[in-house]
């Protein structure tokens, strides 16, 4: 079951961005010395609350067994919308959650009157690129930041096009 998140759940969403990321980290050999700003290191639950309360982000949880295993954020700018934070717990991937958080963020993006959702990811993580093709994203460029060890990926899907997601 997917439901928003608000900052009663923000212990519990740290910990599983946390987690979730890490083996992300672990893959790529990024640490918190080489990598302080991504992801599994960088969020905390200041970080959630800013999303929450100044950004006005969406955060939305995915539940098995009243267990938070899931989660996404989506930033809302006028007519597009950028997802953040999709995750899964280890444990719990390969079991179509993942699919069910990104189709649930198009739709409420959709909702809201978006009609591009715009995401980043490591460019060096193929898989993760070919997953996010899968559903009809497009690669849009790369930029190497200096203060990541690796490059980052932009992608991009058009919500509205033919009425379809």
């Amino acid at each position: 079951m997917i439901r928003a998140l608000t900052s009663d759940n923000i212990h519990e969403c740290v910990k599983l961005i946390r987690t979730s990321f890490q083996t992300v980290a672990d893959e790529f050999g990024l640490t918190k010395e080489n990598a302080p700003r991504f992801t599994a290191f960088a969020v905390d639950e200041a970080k959630i609350l800013f999303w929450l309360e100044k950004q006005q982000r969406a955060l939305m949880g995915y539940y098995r067994d009243d267990k938070l295993v899931g989660c996404y954020n989506l930033l809302i700018d006028v007519y597009e919308a950028e997802l953040g934070s999709l995750c899964v717990l280890p444990e719990y991937r390969h079991y179509g959650i993942g699919s069910c958080l990104l189709c649930d963020a198009e739709i409420l993006a959709k909702d809201l009157g978006c009609e591009v959702m715009k995401l980043s990811i490591i460019e060096e993580n193929t898989v993760l690129r070919k997953w996010y093709e899968s559903f009809g994203y497009v690669h849009t460029g790369t930029k190497k930041l200096d203060f990541f060890p690796f490059t980052c990926g932009y992608m991009e899907k058009e919500l509205n096009k033919d009425g379809e997601l």
